[in-house]
This record gives C-alpha cells, sequence and structure tokens, in this order.
C-alpha cells in the first residue's frame, strides 16, 4: 500500500487513545510520525514497545514500527494529515473548568509546519467551540494561509473534529469498526477528513458540522453518567431499605423496556467522570439533571467509603483486602478511579492493616506512599485477609470460587459475587479461638 500516494500522518499525543490510532492509522499502510512530550515514551514506541496496557497494542506496534510505518519524537514534523489526541483536562485552578491549552499548544506546534492542502484533525474530547479555537489560533499564527470559514475562497486547509468512541480492552477493535461523527468547520474540511478515515475505519462516517461533533461525544458520556447515577442512586436506597439491589436490578430489567445498568463504587475513567462537566460548564443554567447527576455518582464513592469503614471497624482485628485500582475491569488505567480514591482513604485511616490487590499495576500509586499499605496478589488475600472489598470487577476476582471465600466478611462494590453468603461474625474472630 506504500506509494499509492497516501497520505503521511502525524499524530501528537501518544497516550492511551493517541498510540492505538497512530498504529490503526500504521497498519493502513500510512506511515505515522507520533509527537509526545515524554521522551521515555518516544524511547519505548521506537524499541517497539509501549508503555499502556491494551489488548494487542502490543504486537501491533511492534508490527508496524519494525514495518517503518510507525516513528515517534518530540517535535512536530511536517506531514498531510495531523490528528491531534491530547489531554483536555480540567483547569489546575478550578475543579470542572475544561483545560484546553493543550488542544492550543499542540495545534500552534502544527501551525509552525503547516502547507497548503493539510488536514487538521482535532480528536481530543473538547467544550464546544474548541475546534473553531483552534481554527482562530492557527490563522493568527499563520497569516499567509486561508482557514475555513475565513475565507470567500476555497480555503487551503481543512480542520475538522472526529472524537473516538472506544472502550479499554477492545481500543483496537473499536477504533476500526466503530461508527465516526466527522465534524468539519465547513462541509468541505468534513469531506477531507472522511476520506482519510476511510481508509482505516469499517464503520460508517457520517458528517456533519464541529460543533455539532464536538456535543455529540459530550452527550453520549454524560447520558451514560446519567444511567449510572439511577443505578448508584437505586443502589444507595437499597442498602437504606436492607434490599439486594442486584436481585431489585435482576427483576426490574426483566421489563421489555427497561435496562438498569450495573451500580458500583462510583464512575472514573477521563470520559464519563469528565466530559458533563463540559456541557454544564457551556450552559450552567439549562443543565440541572446533568449537573445532579455528577452528584449522585460523585456521592457514591463517600457512600462507599463510609461502608467500608463501618465494616473495618466492626471487625478490629481484621486484615483487609480491597481488591481492584482501576476505573473499570481489566485496565491498567487508575484515572478519576473511585476504587483508587476509596483504597486510599481506607489505607490513610487503616493503615497497614490495609492490603491492595491489583493485578493490573506494578507498584501501588504514589497516594499510598507511608501508609503502611501493601501490595499483594489475589491468593495472598484469600490466605490472609479476613474482609474483601470488592471495588474493581477484574476476571481473576470473578474466578474465585464460593469455597475460597465463604469465611470471608465480603463488602462486594461491584456484584461479582452473588453467591457470597452472610457472615454473622468476623472471620478473624473465628481464626482467633483456633
Amino acid at each position: 500500500m506504500r506509494g499509492e500516494n497516501l497520505p503521511e500522518v502525524s499524530v501528537i499525543g501518544l497516550g492511551y487513545i493517541g498510540l492505538p490510532t497512530a498504529a490503526v492509522i500504521a497498519r493502513s499502510g500510512m506511515t505515522v510520525h507520533g509527537v509526545d512530550v515524554s521522551q521515555t515514551v518516544v524511547d519505548t514506541i521506537n524499541r517497539g514497545e509501549i508503555h499502556i496496557e491494551e489488548v494487542d497494542l502490543d504486537g501491533l506496534v511492534q508490527g508496524v514500527v519494525q514495518r517503518g510505518l510507525l516513528r515517534a519524537g518530540t517535535e512536530v514534523r511536517a506531514a498531510d494529515v495531523f490528528v491531534i489526541a491530547v489531554p483536555t483536562p480540567f483547569h489546575k485552578d478550578d475543579a470542572h473548568t475544561p483545560d484546553t491549552s493543550y488542544v492550543l499548544e499542540a495545534a500552534r506546534n502544527v501551525a509552525a509546519v503547516l502547507k497548503a492542502g493539510d488536514t487538521i484533525i482535532l480528536e481530543s474530547t473538547s467544550p464546544v467551540g474548541t475546534t473553531e479555537a483552534m481554527r482562530d489560533m492557527i490563522a493568527q499564527a499563520r497569516p499567509d494561509l486561508k482557514l475555513p470559514g475565513m475565507t470567500d475562497g476555497i480555503p487551503d486547509v481543512s480542520i475538522a473534529y472526529c472524537p473516538e468512541r472506544v472502550l479499554p480492552g477492545r481500543i483496537l477493535e473499536e477504533l476500526t469498526n466503530n461508527d465516526r461523527s466527522i465534524g468539519g468547520i465547513t462541509p468541505r474540511c468534513a469531506r477531507k477528513a472522511l476520506s482519510f478515515y476511510k481508509r482505516f475505519v469499517r464503520g460508517t462516517c457520517v458528517t456533519t458540522d464541529a460543533r455539532s461533533a464536538e456535543m455529540t461525544k459530550l452527550v453520549e458520556n454524560a447520558y451514560r453518567d446519567v444511567n449510572i447515577a439511577f443505578a448508584n442512586e437505586l443502589s444507595i436506597v437499597s442498602d437504606a431499605m436492607g434490599l439486594d439491589v442486584w436481585e431489585v436490578i435482576r427483576l426490574a430489567n426483566r421489563h421489555p423496556r427497561v435496562n438498569i445498568l450495573t451500580p458500583g463504587p462510583g464512575v472514573g475513567g477521563h470520559c464519563i467522570a469528565v466530559d458533563p462537566w463540559f456541557i454544564v460548564h457551556g450552559a450552567p443554567d439549562q443543565t440541572p439533571l446533568i449537573r445532579t447527576a455528577r452528584g449522585v455518582n460523585d456521592s457514591k464513592i463517600h457512600h462507599v467509603i463510609a461502608s467500608a469503614a463501618e465494616l473495618v471497624e466492626a471487625n478490629p482485628k481484621a486484615r483487609i483486602a480491597c481488591l481492584g485500582l482501576a476505573f473499570k475491569a481489566n485496565i491498567d488505567d487508575f484515572r478519576e478511579s473511585p476504587a483508587r480514591l476509596v483504597a486510599a482513604t481506607l489505607a490513610r485511616r487503616y493503615g497497614e492493616r490495609v492490603n491492595i490487590v491489583e493485578p493490573y499495576a506494578m507498584e501501588l500509586p504514589r497516594e499510598f506512599e507511608g501508609t503502611g499499605a501493601q501490595q499483594i496478589d489475589i491468593d495472598t488475600a484469600l490466605e490472609e485477609c479476613d474482609v474483601m472489598i470488592v471495588l474493581v470487577d477484574h476476571d481473576v476476582f470473578k474466578s474465585v470460587p464460593l469455597a475460597e471465600r465463604a469465611d470471608k466478611v465480603v463488602y462486594d462494590t461491584r456484584g461479582i459475587w452473588p453467591d457470597q453468603p452472610a457472615v454473622a461474625e468476623p472471620a478473624v474472630e473465628l481464626r482467633k479461638a483456633g
């Protein structure tokens, strides 16, 4: 496929989305130059290795690097298509104000090497209007170029927005097979971006305007946040009424038009826990439901902390195992993770009594330093710990049979052990007699 007038591509940002995107593009035969601010990340990729955990990504990166289709560096170089996939965190001075400075800085670096005919595509989850702000900044940096929406003639470059829709653990498959919403500054921009994505995306690519595409990404995650909030609030209500929330949900979901999601210890990740605030920030007086859902999901974390602490204090001599730190099952991504916050809070409060089981972490995050908490594996936890607090539904936890945990005191926030019997007395007290 190389040599068939394929565009050269620059992917700026080689994190959880940028690196898989760069590798998938390279697999299609396009030459890709990846850009990251971390020299360690760059060196790792250039060795054909990866710095994140994702199914099948290691083999793909190794293959495209060996074929010379992917190379990484710390400087943006000239290309035909620029894909920006950098973080959009909250502003450090305001917990719920989006910070688009990384996007604008990336665009500023692209502007320095931009030439007529190039296409710039923003993939970072962004507040509505960010793609236009990026265009305005490029126009200021490059007055020699005609920018879309700012000229009566044909613009020199095309600018579009196209967010990813991927699930950690399935990123490579979903980057290829999921539908994409491609929003251009102008229809011409959208068509240019569409021709690029059709080279490696099998899903349906739908074109629209940039602002609608930006809002679509935020709405998708806000929709999920609202539905998770209902499940989490239901779990709190069930606790107060002495009901088994898993049984209530199982029965309610037998209704043909009801599909209640699974509750958990809160909501994590850098999408669902963050993106709804971008909508609230843009329309604070029109978003009471979205704001309330965010509050419910954040408050669920504190409910879990309080419930877990009550269990720990009811078993004063017990050793505690917190199962999981990631924000979802079977990944190594701990961003915005409610499990991480719960476990760290318990570790600071109860010290060396607390043990952490996280199969996707080589070491504990820095907030556990000085707490006395130790990282152990699941087998050690089953042998030595009396209270099990399930915070993440990793497959390895699901695989533990009843016979190995029947005598444990369990607080299961994920519902992975529905057969767990109630224990009248703490396991540590039962062992003391022996």
